[in-house]
Order: structure tokens, then C-alpha cells, then sequence
């Protein structure tokens, strides 16, 4: 049986369902506790009793058990922590997550950012971060998630065109996933954001390095994170937070806050994702055939109807959940087709020049 005060925890987010997986864990140590992983380092975890972080470890035993599931802890997650006769703090247990948001390196590598994650803040700028098609795949990745999105368009105070750009979003995004522009520096701006902020919640904030993702953490929590500008020459972050990091606020909710993130493949396969772009697969019931691609094919009802950049966005999404999907046999005989598709083409041409 693990100790844990249900009242004292909540105040990190726990919830009623972690709450009752906890008390079927089996633990070696009658004084093992129960917390939440705050922050990972290269040599040392931390971890929050709900009043206080700690470092721990993680028992050799537990890391070859997550590492033969191809897993890892991350900020988010919830584990069973014990000390040593030296007092050191060890983790023995750790429980399954809820909901895990991850995604893809370009090696098809699976890499965890958050576990536990009731609410997605993607935060983007209204000035050169301004991006839909990065918006949009950071939005199927979360839906694909099962974690409720929020958007969420920074520096509305210095933008240009922010109506116009507002106009522009809400027309290519699920009308279902809310939308606001604010200044992240003012409490007043980001008192909007309050309804996702009770006590016992989870968000994580996801957006690419400026956006101001950690302006926002210090507003909504009080806390104390460095902030950088943007550089001149391309408006780019300059990666001022490093690790994911999971602060409390107030409210009594917590907030994950996480490097900037300017690309990443989905860790969803095609079918998760197709569903997360609902406007498409509700037109596409009407197609001509029931295969179409939604390319040049006669009757169909998507093109035309869908923005043909989000269209273009759709489908590189789920060209790299099948190609995430392959094997590396596959992946040779994939290149190997193309290689010899691209071979007669230039055949053909050349011919032609004779």
C-alpha cells in the first residue's frame, strides 16, 4: 500500500482515476510515496510531494523494466518514491499515464513530452512564428492524443493584422478548439484562460522558441522563468527554456512548460490522424470513391471545399504516419520504387529531347 494525501497532491494535479491505480500498486517499502516527476535531468529526476520538489533516482530495476516496454519517465508522470538507509531518494514503481502527448525524430524514434495532460496551450505569435500549417500539426498531434487543445496567439499587442489573422485561423480550424489572441506578460490579458486553470488540472504548453510560452507560465503561475526576445534576423526564439518543467499555479492547477518544438512527426498512425481533421472526413463520405485521394479524382467533394493549404498540410501529415508505420524493409523498397519511378522519368525525358 502506498501513503499519499489526496488533498495535498491535487494541488499537482492528481485526479480520482490516478488516485485509485495508486492504491493497487504493490510496492517493497511500507513508507514509499507517492509523486509526480517535475523535471528531468541528464544524472537526476525531480519529483514533487505536492509541498516540496526532491531529487530522486530511478532503481535500475524499474529503468530495465520501462526501457523493455520502450518507454521512459517524463515530466508528468506518476511514480512511487522510497529512501534509502542514506536517505536517498529512490523510484521504484511508476504508473501508467493517463493521456501522453509524443512525438517522432526524423530517425522515427519515439521522444515523451508530457504525461497526465488534461489541456494543450499551443502557443504560437502573431508576428513571424505566425504559421497554420505548423498550428495544424501541432493541433492533430494533440487531438491524436486524446488532450483537449487550446489555442492560444501571443503577442496580439505588437502583431500586424491580427484580425485578419484570427479570420484566417478560425477558417481553417476545427470550430470545436477555442481560439484567443493575448499579450502572455498581463494577468488581466490571460484571465481568459481561467476556465482550463481549476484546481487538480494538467496543461502542457507547446509552441516553437519565442512564441512565449514561458511569458505565460510566469503570468499564469508566478513564476520566475527567463525570458529572451526574438532574434531580429528571422524572428526565431533563442531556446531560453532547455527541459520540460512543471510549475504550480495559484489556482491549483499546474502548468508543463517545454522547449521550443518548430517541427515533429506525429506518434499516431494515418487512421488517428485522418480522424483529427473532422472537416475532411465528413466531406469525404460524399466522394465519388470511396478511395479518393482528393488529388484530381472526378466527384470529388473535399477539394474545393477544404483550403488547399491545409489540404497539402493533411496529406504530409499522414505520408509521415505510413512511413513512421514501415518497416526498414519496407522503407528500402520504398526507395528503391521511387528511385526507378524518378529514373524513367528522366528516360522519358531525354527521349523526348532527341
Amino acid at each position: 500500500m502506498i501513503a499519499f494525501d489526496f488533498a495535498q497532491l491535487r494541488l499537482i494535479g492528481l485526479q480520482q482515476a490516478i488516485a485509485g491505480a495508486a492504491t493497487q500498486l504493490n510496492t517493497m517499502s511500507p513508507t514509499a510515496q507517492l509523486m509526480r516527476v517535475s523535471a528531468i535531468h541528464r544524472d537526476s529526476i525531480l519529483v514533487h510531494d505536492g509541498i516540496l520538489e526532491h531529487t530522486a533516482h530511478i532503481l535500475p530495476r524499474l529503468l530495465h523494466e520501462l526501457l523493455a516496454r520502450d518507454n521512459i519517465l517524463t515530466v508528468g508522470d506518476w511514480v512511487a518514491a522510497e529512501h534509502d538507509p542514506h536517505d536517498r531518494l529512490w523510484i521504484s514503481a511508476s504508473l501508467s499515464p493517463l493521456t501522453q502527448i509524443a512525438r517522432r525524430d526524423n530517425s522515427g524514434r519515439r521522444q515523451l513530452l508530457a504525461s497526465n495532460v488534461d489541456t494543450a496551450l499551443l502557443v504560437m505569435g502573431l508576428d513571424r512564428d505566425f504559421n497554420p500549417r505548423r498550428l495544424e500539426r501541432y493541433l492533430a498531434i494533440v487531438l491524436a492524443s486524446q488532450v483537449s487543445p487550446v489555442v492560444v496567439l501571443s503577442k496580439a499587442d505588437v502583431a500586424d493584422d491580427v484580425g485578419g489573422k484570427l479570420a484566417l485561423l478560425k477558417q481553417r480550424l476545427p470550430q470545436h478548439v477555442p481560439l484567443f489572441a493575448v499579450d502572455t506578460r498581463h494577468a488581466y490579458d490571460v484571465a481568459i484562460l481561467e476556465p482550463w486553470l481549476g484546481s487538480g488540472q494538467t496543461l502542457v504548453l507547446l509552441g516553437s522558441s519565442g512564441a512565449g510560452k514561458s511569458s505565460l507560465t510566469n503570468t499564469l503561475c508566478a513564476a520566475d522563468q527567463t525570458t529572451n526576445g526574438v532574434r531580429h534576423g528571422d524572428g526565431r526564439g533563442r531556446h531560453t527554456t532547455t527541459a520540460r518543467s512543471l510549475h504550480l499555479c495559484s489556482s491549483g492547477a499546474c502548468i508543463i512548460d517545454t522547449p521550443g518544438l518548430r517541427s515533429w512527426q506525429a506518434d499516431a498512425d494515418a487512421q488517428t490522424l485522418a480522424a483529427t481533421f473532422d472537416d475532411i472526413a465528413q466531406l469525404e463520405t460524399s466522394c465519388q470513391f470511396r478511395d479518393c485521394r482528393h488529388a484530381s479524382e472526378p466527384g470529388c467533394a473535399v477539394r474545393g471545399a477544404v483550403d488547399s493549404d491545409r489540404l497539402r498540410n493533411y496529406h504530409k501529415l499522414l505520408r509521415d504516419a505510413r512511413r513512421s508505420e514501415e518497416t526498414p524493409l519496407e522503407r528500402i523498397a520504398t526507395r528503391a520504387k521511387w528511385k526507378t519511378i524518378l529514373k524513367a522519368g528522366l528516360k522519358r525525358e531525354k527521349d523526348k529531347c532527341r
